[in-house]
């Protein structure tokens, strides 16, 4: 088969900039060393891309969610320090662990069985103190099974530390109370936002995500992570509208003058969810330009009033610093990120 022409879009990543996030996360743990959250792909920014800038930084300890992520992770780091976070379900998964060397987290009665009855051996540890999810109650810290466990790190998640939020001190008491029930090494309470909470949070080993590939989820981080994901695409086409004119399905923008406009190979099977259009606009240098109409599957349409040198094959970023991108969208950093297509990081 012939080589494919080179792509029409491109997903740029700042390794400097991801490594300096991380520095300045596991500078701002103080005592505590900073993890690396790397679930879902480093976040949609790409394991092979991302994990040896994580590693080559200085991050020891990595998370992912499921055990199907565990391989290709294991390609770049010690399989040894991946922590799986959803823990094994079943035998299939704790033989898994065994024979992978990653690590479980364990987060139920019935996974600490799971465990225990598959050889056992080193594994974490979640506690619940007040989100819900995933984790033990803080009424089974004292069961035997949880006493037979051997817990590499005591951990837990904190559900606002975004926010200036009661519950983050009530779910700090929570954790402090457990730690001398559960023997453990170490332990662990901070995401990327309660990094920000200050030393009482950090404890042994805190779990940044979000912050290290470009998020802000508390204004104290503001000045110390930069923007780490830069997604561009090319002009495909150029066309000359009149006034009355419309754009994109539905014709939710009409022209009110004689305009020059671009057709962008981006779209929301991209990750460029329609949120984006009408308001939102791409970039040329320090250029905005505007997306006309709806967002396509596979394209958008852009005002080239402030660029008009620009032409077919020429390139324009989406402006992806993520606070600024989910205040204009209503997205969640998350979601960002995660939403990002396989036809960018292709590219």
């Amino acid at each position: 088969m012939a080589e494919a022409p080179p792509p029409s879009l491109r997903l740029t990543i700042d390794r400097d900039a991801l490594a300096h996030n991380w520095r300045a996360l596991d500078r701002l743990s103080g005592r505590a060393s900073a993890g690396a959250a790397v679930k879902a792909d480093c976040y949609g920014l790409g394991f092979d891309t991302c994990l040896p800038v994580l590693r080559d930084a200085g991050a020891k300890d990595f998370f992912v969610a499921h055990w199907s992520e565990v391989a290709t992770v294991a390609r770049h780091v010690d399989p040894r320090s991946i922590a799986v976070l959803h823990g094994p379900a079943n035998r299939a998964d704790a033989d898994y662990a065994r024979a992978s060397g990653a690590v479980p987290v364990i987060n139920s009665l019935h996974q600490a069985k799971q465990w225990l009855d598959s050889g056992g051996g080193p594994c974490d540890l979640m506690v619940d103190s007040g989100i819900n999810r995933l984790g033990i109650s803080l009424s089974e810290a004292g069961d035997l099974l949880v006493a037979q466990l051997d817990v590499r790190v005591l951990m837990s998640h904190l559900a606002s530390s975004d926010e200036d939020s009661a519950l983050n001190a009530w779910q700090l008491g929570a954790f402090r109370e457990v730690l001398p029930m559960i023997a453990h090494k170490r332990a662990s309470l901070a995401n990327s936002a309660g990094i920000a909470l200050g030393p009482d949070y950090h404890f042994d080993m805190t779990r940044p995500g979000l912050a290290l590939y470009g998020g802000v989820p508390r204004g104290e981080l503001e000045n110390a992570i930069r923007q780490v994901a830069y997604p561009e695409a090319a002009i495909i086409q150029t066309r000359s509208i009149a006034p009355g004119d419309t754009v994109g399905y539905n014709a939710t923008f009409t022209a009110d003058r004689d305009m020059r406009v671009g057709v962008v190979s981006i779209g929301y099977a991209d990750g460029i969810l329609r949120c984006w259009g009408n308001s939102g606009a791409l970039k040329h240098g320090e250029h905005a330009l505007p997306i006309l109409g709806k967002v396509s599957m596979d394209m958008v349409v852009i005002d080239l009033s402030a660029a008009p040198e620009l032409s077919e094959g020429d390139w324009v970023q989406l402006p992806y610093r993520l606070p600024d991108a989910a205040q204009h969208t209503g997205l969640s950093q998350y979601e960002l990120l995660t939403v990002l297509g396989r036809r960018l990081k292709s590219g």
